[in-house]
């Protein structure tokens, strides 16, 4: 409690994003397939959801399935997919409760039809919920979302609507999958993994990276409030000098 009371709510960041790994590692530790890491890793979901809509934070978007994680075999992949449909249906109501809106950036065509129908119900019934934004990563990679956007700017190029004079850092902003909140202030990953596995490569330029030792299923509220409080600690200087900031 000491820690949360610690935060100051003035200096917040808008958009915590977070990696979320290890729970293929910590079911191992405890002699369990890695489905049940995956299993025990929705109540650490439950927890900083709630934990962030409770402080005031706007954003707060999760890496749930990257575009690479098809390599994984396939039984764990099938597993995770009904996963997310079992969990999606069944947190649907804390979302209601806690006001968050449920949101989803990747190429989501490429899910399975039932995650596909059962993602789409949950931002449905959450759409008008406006005090915290949740977005799922899902079949998602950065380098995905670069290239469709160099697509769709090239598309409207050879259109007539753009011209190359036209296409700015900002510009290029509006083209990508979160064009509609602002970049994260802070990266959070677990697991003690010092890598960033293709994750908001272009919003983060400027993120605060914060690296933990604990695997996502023991990642919990306090740890949250550690990673803000640390947030806060650091001297955020966007290629200024200190005296400049002073």
């Amino acid at each position: 409690m000491e820690r949360k009371a610690n935060i100051d709510l003035d200096r917040l960041p808008k958009h915590i994003a977070i990696i979320m790994d290890g729970n293929g590692r910590w079911a191992k530790q405890q002699n369990q397939p890695r489905v049940f890491g995956h299993k025990n890793g929705v109540r650490a979901v439950r927890e900083v959801s709630e934990a962030a809509a409770e402080l005031g934070v706007n954003y707060l978007t999760l890496y749930a399935f990257s575009t690479e994680n098809w390599n994984r075999p396939a039984l764990e992949v099938s597993a995770l997919m009904g996963l997310l449909v079992e969990t999606i249906r069944k947190e649907v109501s804390t979302l209601m409760e806690n006001n968050i809106r449920l949101n989803a950036i990747g190429d989501l065509s490429k899910l399975p039809k039932r995650t596909y129908a059962a993602l789409r119900e949950g931002m449905k019934i959450t759409s008008d919920n406006d005090r915290m934004t949740l977005t799922l990563a899902l079949n998602y990679s950065s380098r995905w979302e670069i290239t469709r956007a160099a697509q769709l700017i090239a598309t409207e190029v050879q259109q007539g609507k753009l011209t190359p004079e036209d296409i700015t850092d900002q510009s290029f902003s509006r083209y990508l999958a979160t064009s509609d909140m602002p970049d994260p202030e802070l990266l959070i990953r677990t697991s003690g993994e010092l890598r960033i596995s293709n994750y908001l490569l272009w919003q983060i330029a400027y993120s605060e990276l914060y690296f933990t030792d604990k695997f996502w299923p023991d990642f919990r509220k306090p740890d949250l409030y550690d990673a803000i409080l640390d947030y806060q600690n650091r001297e955020r200087r966007f290629g200024k000098i200190s005296e400049q900031l002073a």
